[in-house]
């Protein structure tokens, strides 16, 4: 049986806001979340269906063509998550299965990158994290 890529496509990001929605009603607030589209052609033509998909609250950032590749810069892959702490310091870089949100592992370490000083004392008293997304066609070499 086929694999309905267009489902795919629009699951993740409602599955992205409900898992935003559940750790904001547990408290944790302040957190950014981008999600990186790929900068091929067929990408970029689908740029406003991913933007209209995801809530206000959910940035999409459409990578310039002209401009180095965010997957490449931050040694990234499609479907990677890359968690961050208030500092900008990253503490995890998920990949494929992990980064499934149908399991646990993205949301375990957004707590864990929100909740514990990983680099001892600190000295902002807001928590945050930023969440980085890549989506997009998977790189071939």
């Amino acid at each position: 049986m086929p694999v309905d890529l267009w489902s795919s496509f629009f699951t993740f990001p409602s599955r992205l806001e409900d898992l935003r929605v559940k750790l904001e009603n547990e408290g944790l607030v302040n957190i950014s979340y981008v999600v990186v589209n790929h900068q091929s052609p067929h990408s970029q033509k689908k740029f406003h269906l991913l933007q209209e998909s995801v809530s206000d609250h959910i940035t999409v950032y459409q990578q310039d063509d002209h401009q180095a590749d965010v997957w490449t810069t931050l040694n990234g892959n499609k479907d990677d998550f890359l968690i961050y702490d208030r500092c900008g310091r990253l503490v995890y870089h998920l990949g494929l299965p992990y980064s499934f949100l149908s399991f646990r592992y993205v949301e375990e370490a957004i707590k864990i990158a929100y909740c514990e000083n990983k680099c001892g004392n600190c000295s902002y008293t807001v928590f945050s994290c930023f969440i980085l997304y890549i989506l997009g066609k998977k790189k071939t070499t």
